[in-house]
């Protein structure tokens, strides 16, 4: 005959805890997460299986489970900082950023779990150690962010502005804006740009009048623009935009060989989604500056 849940708790003497996930809410920011991983050690919670690590603006209550909510603290941020780099090196401390950065659901609790493996084994190299289904969860989500990273690198596309300023929007899968800006910062530097994500309400600033000879201006954070410019920036593009945005749809259709046409390989190493945001894909085909002429 089988027993209830109160008559199974008395006779094991389960305690309340034993029964709710123990969760640790922290503020969402990468300091963050490290004054949660600083946290959990100093009271000890480490061991507990059912413990997890969730951002504050992705948690959802529940009736059942015990949540506990931590202020970002700079210095217990660093002293978790400066432990993980003597433990994972310069490598490991990528992928421990690149992974929080993919903001993945349960990322917080992945990463504290690849953090614990580490401190209990700090001989090993766990980054090696695809074994352990935390490493390789966080292994597979780097290599997606690198892919996004690279992408965002290879398809945004600036557009001048009244303001001689160089605007782009993106919407990339990850949040990569901090790590394609030094991309950006290294390449354009003679020149004012900014870009936005569109899904995250943020963007990069580059000023050049900020640069010197020998070293590019630091970025700077933007929130905040104006919504009709995001929804339109044509209106505020430059005449010169207007003319090279034209130049270059001519030459995107002119350079095509229709006969070699493979909208299946396009696709796979251009994917559609980002199309919206690339010039060259914006206009009819039967536009009047598009058509041949020999």
């Amino acid at each position: 005959m089988s027993q209830s849940l109160s008559e199974i708790a008395e006779t094991q003497a389960y305690h309340l805890g034993q029964l709710t996930p123990s969760i640790v809410l922290y503020e969402p920011s990468f300091e963050g997460w490290l004054s949660a991983v600083f946290y959990v050690y100093a009271n000890k919670l480490q061991n507990d299986d059912s413990l997890q690590l969730i951002a504050q603006d992705c948690y959802i209550p529940s009736l059942i489970a015990q949540a506990t909510s931590v202020t970002t603290d700079e210095d217990n941020a660093e002293r978790v900082l400066i432990k993980l780099n003597k433990l994972l090196g310069r490598s490991g401390m990528r992928n421990i950023l690149w992974g929080f950065l993919s903001e993945k659901d349960n990322i917080g609790t992945t990463l504290f779990q690849v953090v614990k493996y580490a401190i209990d084994y700090p001989s090993r190299h766990i980054m090696e150690d695809l074994g352990n289904l935390n490493v390789l969860e966080l292994v597979q989500t780097v290599k997606s962010v690198g892919r996004e990273k690279h992408r965002m690198e290879a398809f945004v596309r600036f557009e001048h502005t009244t303001d001689d300023i160089y605007f782009a929007r993106v919407e990339p899968d990850f949040n990569v804006l901090p790590l394609i800006g030094e991309h950006f910062r290294q390449r354009y530097q003679d020149q004012h740009w900014a870009i936005y994500d569109l899904s995250r309400g943020y963007g990069i600033y580059y000023d050049k009048s900020q640069s010197t000879p020998k070293r590019p201006a630091a970025l700077q954070t933007i929130t905040d623009l104006d919504d009709a410019v995001l929804r339109n920036p044509a209106s505020i593009h430059s005449e010169d935009e207007q003319r090279y945005q034209k130049f270059w749809q001519g030459y995107f259709t002119n350079v095509n060989i229709k006969e070699r046409k493979n909208p299946r390989l396009h696709k796979q190493y251009l994917p559609q989604r980002y199309w919206k945001y690339l010039s060259e894909k914006q206009v009819l085909p039967n536009a009047e500056h598009l058509q041949k002429r020999r």
